[in-house]
């Protein structure tokens, strides 16, 4: 995973707010550990949507991304009424599969990173390549670059 202070200025980032609502907190008042996961999904579907085209589009190609896998790494507690600044960005994307990085901080103060991992999957379910134009402009925007996509 790449450190979030050092991404090269040529990877796109998107950041947005996230309010922390109650029902977002576990008994001892702070961000129940699930709910990051349920903030990289919103700010997955945002960067898709500002650099790239909305998730929508890659469901009128009969695509989805399954989550095949997660890291999240908890650095301090986000408590209710908190503003966490999501920030994320891809990390690299392959023939039928792609990477997105995360930061979450609050006022400042890194509160979490991680990590997931998709694979491109038809509508049913089976394994898809992405559209080869898809998979190249990704690759642009990429922490890897353009040396992530697959050769054509």
């Amino acid at each position: 995973m790449s450190n979030p202070t050092d991404l090269p200025a040529s990877v796109a980032t998107t950041t947005h707010a996230h309010r922390v609502a109650f029902y977002e907190t576990d008994a001892m008042g702070i961000v129940h550990h699930s709910n990051y996961l349920r903030f990289f999904e919103r700010a997955r579907v945002d960067w898709l949507a500002e650099h790239d085209q909305p998730y929508t589009a890659y469901v009128d190609l009969g695509l989805h991304f399954a989550t095949t896998h997660v890291e999240v790494d908890y650095k301090r507690t986000i408590v209710f009424d908190d503003t966490a600044l999501v920030t994320t960005w891809m990390e690299w994307v392959r023939a039928a599969s792609l990477c997105m990085g995360y930061r979450i901080s609050v006022d400042g103060e890194l509160k979490a990173v991680g990590i997931t991992e998709h694979a491109a999957v038809s509508l049913e379910g089976k394994v898809r390549r992405l559209p080869k134009e898809r998979r190249l402009h990704l690759a642009t925007l990429s922490v890897r670059g353009a040396a992530s996509a697959p050769p054509t």
